[in-house]
């Protein structure tokens, strides 16, 4: 994520899963059980699977807490 400007950041803590059980719920709400099967499955090709690959590395380092106050407040509920 080096190369990656600070908006990004904020896009990844308000994107919604857009298919599947967790439709609708945001990446870093989605269990890291979820995350890992995913993992294990093949993320999805694409901007949403490297969003996905990172938010399970967010927590698996226990760093979700930085993403919270990113999401914007109109976007808090599931």
């Amino acid at each position: 994520m080096s190369n990656s400007k600070p908006h990004e950041l904020e896009e990844l803590a308000n994107m919604r899963m857009p298919f599947g059980k967790y439709k609708g719920i945001l990446l870093v709400k989605i269990p890291e059980f979820y995350l890992l099967w995913y993992k294990n499955k093949g993320f999805p090709v694409g901007k949403l699977g490297r969003q996905m690959e990172l938010i399970l590395e967010i927590k698996v380092n226990g760093l979700e807490n930085l993403i919270y106050p990113l999401i914007r407040k109109d976007n808090k509920s599931y």
